[in-house]
């Protein structure tokens, strides 16, 4: 096959195609291990394939110079918005003359229910068209291997603006056949011992860290009944969704989980626009204190080392910005690293203030290559014991990031190329519609589907507390994802707004200059110290002002219609939800008091100092703040658009 490089480890170039029902990719590759051991790993589906959740042989028969097996196969879905898949097929398996291996598998005809009929209704049924494997032997030692994968996933059972997912050749050929390439080989450099792994940890011990924090991530966000899965009743807002499960056993026989609790999973999926996953995933890594809570995850470890669910009452600790990264090992061609995470803590209490706190994470990072087509980029992690037992329990939680092929790079894909789906979609969180939804983003339009899912333990009496936890920290971690989305997106923040804030609204980039045109004319300086020159650069630069700006409307009930990336940050909400806060929620009674009594000022002068106070976010969290200034933003010479303030060096209490 041309562009093979040779030697016994080289993987050849991998062939899709969009002609053929279904999709289908192959791939050519040597490895040097022999015919029936490479055989023996790709036949071990859910070894490598990670989307894979079991596969169960329920009949086996010889035939010929072979033997025949009736499997069925469960395949996870990889969102929250999709139903998982399942296979009904035939393995035949044959040794030919020359010492060759054939393995050859398709899909039984008819749609006869998985083995448990209870669960059969969370899965699609899809088709396995003609594939397989052909192992050969080298004469110097090695094997080549062909492998072809041709499958009918059932599109039309997804969301239409999901459906590239099923109908991509590139997928199909990074998850299944690019991956067990690349397995096969992982286990040939294991073998021969040229692969170094840091803590003196075997290889095949970090390879299970992998895959059962694969595994529990994939659980999590299926949530499958036969698992012992159940949703909760929802708080209204259908934006997380939080699942139940007493009966789950995360824990090994040695390291035993309290029996009197369970596990709560929140999960949710939205829609990314313009966002490059590989960036993304690599910014959530690298700057962990941008969107975690440090006492969330101090919760769940300590939960996990003890036993004892110690919420709401745990003790308060503080993050103190250090985030230590342990490399462990990683894969050959380095599209998967786990690593050991070291988050330091302090307690913030008197009597044990110089007690250090840390917290110690398992995480795994994979799809940080730029250069692979249709691969997800992802960040796994679960809390650990400081002594990392090769048997420790892991409860996992994390991000999954999947690139929608646009029309333009693959003919297959049937959903509009042009949409507007930015941070504010409909499919988003919250319950509110996205305004700029039918608009045309201009320029390079790349989108990508996020789901998140976080897994707490918890005690019986304690379900709901835990739960509304779950709900109020996921939904800050999805707004604080967004936020870096909006950050690291080539097209700029002004994508991210759409063409109006909300209805009837101006555009951003008018809205930014009358808030720094009238807050010059009514305190003689400027807003922006910076040099802002045209349009975008004056609404970027009041995006990044480090003092938290709001603008609320001039009603009876005024509410939020903006905030710069610091007010989204104080309020810990979105652009989209903000819309839903009135002015009076956030300040506490004497903020209040204060805000009335120099209301009429306001509306006489212009504006006012307002002296500082403490207000609150929309997740109930205090902030306190130095000093607010508010003023009167006007469209025109006699025309007031809002009222805008800016609250100064404020931080959480």
């Amino acid at each position: 096959m041309p562009g093979m490089k040779p030697g016994p480890d080289s993987v050849g170039i991998f062939a899709i195609s969009h002609s053929c029902s279904g999709v289908a990719a192959r791939a050519c590759g040597l490895v040097s291990l022999e015919p029936t051991k490479i055989a023996e790993i790709l036949k071990d589906r859910p070894s490598w394939f990670r989307d894979c959740r079991n596969v169960e042989v329920f009949t086996m028969f010889s035939a010929g110079n072979g033997t025949i097996e009736l499997l069925y196969t469960q395949i996870y879905a990889p969102t929250t918005l999709a139903p998982a898949r399942d296979f009904w097929t035939l393995r035949y398996t044959t040794t030919l003359e020359n010492g060759s291996f054939v393995v050859c598998e398709r899909s039984l005809s008819g749609t006869g229910a998985g083995p448990n009929a209870a669960s059969a209704s969370q899965f699609v049924r899809a088709q396995m068209l003609p594939s397989g494997y052909l192992i050969r032997p080298c004469d110097g030692g090695g094997s080549i291997i062909h492998i072809v994968d041709h499958l009918n996933l059932e599109a039309w059972s997804a969301p239409e603006i999901l459906r590239p997912l099923y109908e991509s050749s590139k997928v199909v050929a990074q998850k299944m056949t690019i991956a067990a390439l690349r397995y096969a080989r992982q286990i040939a450099q294991e073998t021969s011992g040229e692969v170094v792994y840091g803590l003196g940890r075997q290889p095949a011990v970090l390879r299970t860290f992998s895959q059962r924090l694969s595994r529990g991530f994939n659980d999590a966000i299926n949530g499958f009944s036969d698992d012992g899965w159940s949703l909760l009743s929802s708080d209204g807002g259908e934006d997380v969704i939080v699942a139940v499960n007493s009966r789950k056993n995360i824990a090994t026989t040695s390291v035993p989980l309290s029996p009197l609790g369970g596990i709560l999973c929140a999960k949710a999926s939205m829609l990314l626009q313009n966002v490059p996953p590989v960036v993304l995933v690599r910014f959530l890594r690298e700057h962990r204190s941008e969107w975690a809570d440090f006492n969330v995850d101090a919760y769940v470890a300590s939960s996990m080392k003890s036993c004892s669910y110690a919420y709401p009452g745990m003790r308060p600790t503080r993050f103190t910005g250090s985030q230590i990264i342990m490399p462990l090992g990683h894969t050959i061609e380095h599209e998967e690293m786990l690593e050991v995470i070291r988050l330091e803590g302090h307690s913030i209490g008197q009597e044990d203030a110089f007690m250090p706190r840390d917290v110690h994470l398992l995480q795994m990072c994979s799809g940080t290559d730029e250069n692979a087509v249709g691969a997800c980029s992802e960040l796994v992690f679960a809390a650990i014991d400081e002594m990392f037992p090769d048997d420790a329990p892991l409860l996992p939680s994390g991000f999954r990031i999947i690139p929608l092929e646009s029309k333009s790079s693959d003919p297959q894909d049937t959903s509009n190329a042009h949409r507007t789906l930015d941070l504010a979609s409909s499919l988003e969180v919250g319950p509110a519609t996205n305004p700029a939804t039918g608009d045309v983003v201009s320029g390079y339009s790349a989108r990508s589907v996020l789901t998140i899912a976080f897994q707490f333990p918890f005690e019986d009496n304690l379900q709901d507390n835990v739960a509304t936890m779950a709900r109020q920290y996921v939904r800050s971690v999805v707004s604080s994802v967004q936020r870096v989305a909006m950050a690291i997106s080539p097209a700029g923040v002004n994508s991210t707004f759409g063409s109006k804030l909300s209805p009837g609204s101006p555009e951003a980039v008018t809205l930014s200059h009358w808030i720094c045109q009238s807050y010059s004319y009514h305190m003689g300086t400027e807003l922006l110290q910076t040099d802002s020159r045209g349009d975008e650069s004056v609404l970027k630069n009041l995006w990044q002002h480090q003092d938290a700006i709001l603008c609320c409307s001039l009603k009876s009930l005024p509410v939020f219609i903006f905030a710069n990336k610091a007010g989204l940050d104080m309020l810990e909400t979105t652009l989209v939800a903000l819309q839903d806060i009135t002015l009076d929620k956030i300040f506490d009674e004497s903020g209040r008091k204060v805000l009335f009594a120099e209301f009429p000022k306001i509306m006489e002068q212009g504006f006012a100092y307002l002296p500082g106070g403490i207000c609150m976010s929309a997740m109930g969290r205090h902030i306190s703040y130095e000093q607010a200034i508010a003023w009167k933003v006007f469209a025109s010479e006699e025309t007031v658009h809002c009222l805008a303030f800016s609250f100064i060096n404020w931080s959480f209490v």
